[in-house]
């Protein structure tokens, strides 16, 4: 249904809890290196329990690569830097959901680039800087799941 997709993902747990959001939803999941960790981790595949190996996972060597495969894919880059909110966003099936790393986000330049399809998950000012990129992915894809209105 949709492509999420992580850059430069350092935390394994985070992969693998998006890999069973991805398979929830239909949705496949793209992760762009380098990566913080082995796709053979422990840890990666503990998270994604025994679903790990029926997830849609796609592998890419940098972001221009990846960036070529989807063109025409509707991107929405996620960021604490953005000024709009994924419920301002009128989500497509096939966009891409893109989330930067876990200690750095995405590049300010990308941010800025991607214009009204940079969007910033709601948090009370002063409360915490940033929530945990799986967390983040979940909100953000549920609501463009949400807006398909899917008959589950």
């Amino acid at each position: 249904m949709f492509n999420i997709v992580l850059l430069e993902p350092e935390i394994p747990h985070n992969a693998g809890a998006a890999g069973r959001l991805a398979l929830a939803t239909g949705s496949s999941l793209h992760l762009i290196k380098p990566l913080g960790f082995s796709l053979e981790d422990k840890y990666v595949k503990r998270t994604g329990l025994d679903y790990w190996q029926d997830v849609d996972v796609h592998l890419w060597e940098n972001f221009e690569t990846f960036a070529e495969a989807m063109e025409g894919k509707r991107m929405w880059l996620l960021s604490t830097k953005a000024a709009r909110s994924p419920w301002q966003a009128d989500f497509t099936p096939g966009d891409c959901l893109v989330f930067g790393k876990e200690t750095k986000g995405l590049p300010e330049e990308m941010i800025r680039d991607a214009g009204d399809h940079s969007l910033k998950i709601p948090m009370v000012p002063g409360g915490t800087r940033s929530l945990n990129l799986s967390t983040a992915v979940a909100i953000v894809l549920y609501e463009a799941v949400r807006q398909q209105s899917p008959d589950w």
